[in-house]
């Protein structure tokens, strides 16, 4: 049977899904929330009527601050998700369309595929699915630089071991040439110090790609956050505002503290340099997602993310020509710069089997980690901020 059909039958019995909701709607709403996907159901004039828990994501709003929102509040009138609608209503049957960019003001979404299915029950009505393939894509780059890291890892270990020793003799050299050189000789003498310690830095930066045993357990991520703010207030961030938004009900995330906060260090540094710092601003959030799992692109493993943290700013956003690249070695756009710092944010959240994404426009910049709880046989740290 086609998906369309299958989605309209599990529609038939939702009827609006209404507050309060007639004897029908939990058991069609637990069936349309179980769905790994967006699904809303709109009425006649495109308002939502219902929400799952994977539209309340998609969307990053609520059920309950969806329904007091029609879909052009959200989009522009001539998108072609309108157009989609339309020919559901037209035609009474199942309609699809993909790759579309779901770009306003408020959402920002790409390479989503999208399908109507008619529901009689409401006058107009539509069931709307939405599924995002920039995760996906997004997790299937992360796993693919993986790999990449790997052969990075192999590469930095054979630099230290056939370039840092040799480094040692230049520098050396220079050194005892120095002694004795004229004055514009021991400028050049210096400048041969000075570049054999930078090519030193960068080989030891590489070798912080290499693979090493991680451990992990359950760790109450506000305390790393609040740390990690501290820090930050200290020091580099010590003329800008950093606000926190938690969940106090939050569970513990499954990782490695010391690498939570070298990620969490790397992206507030990064939102700090990049704000204005007569009104710059930074938000630590966290959320949790009930239900996200991700499918791992070439398997058939499903990866369960739901705490998802967040470091917001309001600078002027990352170029467009450098997004789908960011998080690769050597991308930056500092002056300066050694483009590093994101590549290895990206190694550490895959290591401790997470995602972490990107969404970015003048005004404002947002990365998402996404990471797993912990497994039920573990023992779980305190959930909850600290002040």
């Amino acid at each position: 049977m086609r998906a369309g059909a299958l989605l309209g039958r599990a529609a038939r019995g939702v009827a609006a899904l209404r507050e309060p909701p007639p004897p029908a709607a939990p058991e069609a709403a637990a069936v349309l929330g179980a769905l790994p996907v967006a699904a809303v159901v709109l009425d006649g004039e495109d308002r939502f009527r219902f929400a799952n828990p994977a539209a309340e994501l998609f969307f990053q709003l609520s059920a309950g601050s969806l329904r007091t929102l029609a879909l052009r509040d959200l989009l522009p009138a001539d998108h072609r998700l309108f157009a989609l609608l339309a020919q559901v209503r037209a035609h009474d049957a199942p309609v699809s369309d993909h790759d579309l960019a779901l770009e306003s003001p408020r959402l920002r979404r790409f390479g989503v595929s999208a399908q109507g299915a008619p529901l009689p029950e409401i006058p107009g009505g539509v069931v709307l699915t939405l599924q995002d393939g920039s995760t996906a894509q997004m997790l299937d780059r992360q796993l693919n630089f993986r790999g990449a890291a790997r052969g990075a890892s192999a590469m930095a270990a054979m630099l230290a071991h056939e370039v840092k020793n040799p480094l040692s003799g230049i520098r050396g050299a220079a050194q005892l040439l120095e002694q004795g050189a004229s004055e514009g000789d021991r400028e050049l003498c210096q400048l041969i110090q000075d570049e054999a310690d930078r090519i030193k830095n960068l080989v030891e930066r590489m070798d912080m790609f290499s693979e090493r045993p991680i451990e992990r357990a359950a760790v109450n991520i506000h305390e790393v956050l609040d740390h990690v703010r501290r820090i930050a207030l200290s020091g580099f961030a010590a003329h800008l505002k950093v606000h926190q938004e938690y969940d106090p009900s939050l569970p513990a995330v499954w990782g490695n503290r010391d690498q939570l906060v070298q990620i969490l260090l790397n992206l507030v540094k990064n939102a700090a340099e990049a704000v204005d710092p007569r009104d710059g601003e930074i938000i630590l959030a966290t959320a949790y997602h009930h239900g996200v799992r991700i499918a791992v692109p070439g398997s058939l493993e499903r990866v369960h993310l739901p705490l998802q943290v967040l470091v917001r700013d309001n600078g002027p956003g990352i170029p467009e020509a450098i997004r789908a690249t960011l998080f690769e070695p050597f991308v930056t756009t500092k002056r300066g710069g050694q483009g590093l710092g994101l590549a290895l944010v990206a190694k550490l959240v895959a290591d401790l089997g997470g995602l972490v994404e990107c969404d970015s426009r003048p005004g404002r910049t947002a990365f998402r980690l996404s990471m797993p709880a912990p497994p039920p046989t573990s023992r779980r740290a305190d959930t909850g901020a600290t002040a």
